[in-house]
């Protein structure tokens, strides 16, 4: 169980809340919705000339590329959001102690502290 504050799970759960809502706004714009965080890229239809082609195929290689990048953030927002719910949120996978919350504000979704990121990332 964490110790943190109501008031500080409140202002995270807020955040998380917007950043979800914005993230599946965005994907929604040019993908379609499979499961909870799960899309799938919409190929784009620009017409059938050899300039229109290449740019739907050059679009939708750099949509599958969003796509990745906006599920992985959808999937630890929702992991996070699970988290909280469960009375677990802001603990460290690793050391199993208290995240720090201005580590938290940076970054809602951090599921390690900042000492054991850098030992894990060699940055120490």
């Amino acid at each position: 169980m964490t110790t943190f504050s109501k008031e500080f799970l409140d202002e995270i759960n807020t955040t998380l809340i917007a950043q979800k809502k914005k993230i599946e706004h965005e994907l929604g714009s040019f993908a379609t919705k499979e499961s909870e965080d799960d899309y799938k890229s919409k190929f784009p239809d620009y017409g059938n000339k050899d300039d229109e082609n290449a740019e739907e195929v050059a679009t939708y290689e750099t949509n599958l590329r969003l796509e990745e990048t906006l599920e992985k953030e959808l999937r630890d927002i929702n992991s996070s959001l699970k988290k909280m719910e469960e009375g677990t949120y802001g603990v460290c996978k690793y050391c199993k102690e208290p995240i720090p919350e201005n580590r938290l504000r940076a970054r809602p979704t951090s599921g390690s502290c900042v000492a054991c990121k850098k030992t894990l990332t060699q940055e120490a």
